[in-house]
């Protein structure tokens, strides 16, 4: 086996890596594609960043596309991504024309490569009607949500289903995102790689110097959120919360993310967050770039609490990532935190700045606690969210849809 499997066998355990080699061997010879809306950024880039060369590693012909888009249309997609997670608004007739005619110019661009796939991969609903543009598609489609559609807005949500409806299936991350669709629907959780520099153990002698590089002191505890500036990952209410906690124990705060290429929003909510701090020096406001993933390692890695305070959620790969690194979670109570953060066991789930802060200061106090926690939050990640685990459920949902009847078999 090649050095990377040999890598991932031993975090796994050599038994699983077998299975993992044997499932990809059904699919040799088969063409599988990805598309989704940046290279840069977000969730979805950050596991296909990973998951397309482990599936080449065993032997899988795979490759990622991205789709192009203007100002107009990412301001399209992002209110797309807004209602569909709940927010009030609609789609005008110009957004929908936008949002149709580039996909169809994608799709013109993609025909080569998707025509003749074997199977693609359609990620979230940016390039969700790039389907339309294949009417005599060779493969099996697949549309991959990623975000929290459980209560989504009605008018939106069925502009979306009329695009995803002729996919051959779709998959969710939690069944409280499941929605009605003439197709058969899949439950598979994203997921992080223990192999990359985000994820990979440090040495404290580094930790230490990334935070001193950045200008945050290590002189107390430290609260830190990693997220995109973004109004659903509530950074707002984590400044409530530190000010809540302040008020009892002496801590700093760090709140560190990036910009997507696909979220014009974010720079508007960074400018509100830097008027929240107020000229507090014990806020630091990280923009850190998208390849910036060493230092977000390390500061996980050094962070005391670690919060993700959102107010919707898709799933949380910071969340997962922290666990990864032995960090209960302090997370909002909401999507797929709640499929990752089991209350008092590896983490806290809470509703409010209020809440968060109370249980901010447990942990703090309670240092025991926080490495029971802490362990338990590490073995539930390697349990359940390795991009391994992924891409195997990845792989035997594509033997089911190809009718051999083997999806229980291979799961």
């Amino acid at each position: 086996m090649s050095e990377m499997i040999n890598k991932y066998a031993e975090i796994i355990g050599q038994a699983a890596m077998d299975s993992l080699v044997h499932i990809a061997s059904r699919l040799q010879g088969k063409r599988i594609v990805h598309v989704n809306s940046t290279r840069a950024g977000g969730g979805v880039a950050e596991i296909l960043s990973s998951m397309v060369p482990l599936s080449e590693e065993l032997g899988l012909d795979v490759s990622w596309e991205v789709i192009e888009g203007d100002e107009s249309f990412f301001n399209c997609t992002k209110m797309l991504h807004n209602t569909l997670q709940g927010m009030p608004g609609t789609l005008s007739e110009r957004q929908m024309d936008i949002y149709a005619n580039t996909n169809a110019r994608n799709a013109e661009r993609l025909k080569d490569v998707l025509q003749d796939a074997d199977y693609v991969f359609i990620h979230d609903p940016q390039p969700a009607a790039l389907i339309n543009s294949f009417p005599q598609r060779k493969g099996k489609w697949v549309w991959r949500c990623h975000i929290d559609v459980s209560s989504p807005n009605k008018g939106v949500w069925q502009f979306i289903k009329k695009q995803v409806s002729g996919y051959d299936a779709s998959i969710f991350s939690l069944p409280d995102f499941a929605q009605k669709l003439p197709h058969p629907q899949f439950l598979i959780s994203p997921s992080i790689d223990p192999l990359t520099e985000k994820n990979i153990p440090l040495e404290r002698s580094e930790v230490e110097k990334t935070y001193e590089d950045l200008g945050v002191p290590m002189d107390k505890p430290i609260i830190l959120q990693v997220s995109r500036f973004d109004k659903f990952k509530d950074p707002l209410g984590v400044i409530e919360s530190y000010r809540i906690i302040k008020e009892h124990v002496d801590v700093r705060l760090v709140l560190a993310g990036g910009e997507a290429d696909d979220d014009p929003e974010a720079s508007e909510m960074l400018n509100k967050v830097r008027e929240a701090v107020n000229g507090d020096k014990d806020i630091t406001v990280l923009l850190l770039p998208s390849d910036s993933h060493r230092k977000i390692n390390a500061l996980q890695t050094g962070a005391d609490v670690v919060m993700q305070k959102s107010l919707k959620e898709g799933f949380g790969l910071t969340v997962t990532e922290a666990m990864w690194k032995g960090k209960p979670v302090i997370g909002g109570n909401v999507g797929g935190i709640r499929l990752q953060v089991i209350n008092r066991f590896n983490g806290f789930r809470v509703r409010t700045p209020e809440g968060a802060a109370i249980r901010a200061r447990y942990l703090i106090s309670h240092p025991w606690k926080m490495e029971k926690m802490g362990k338990n939050a590490r073995e539930y990640v390697l349990e359940n969210f390795l991009i391994t685990g992924h891409l195997r459920k990845y792989m035997t949902m594509l033997i089911s849809l190809d009718g051999n009847g083997e999806w229980e078999r291979w799961v």
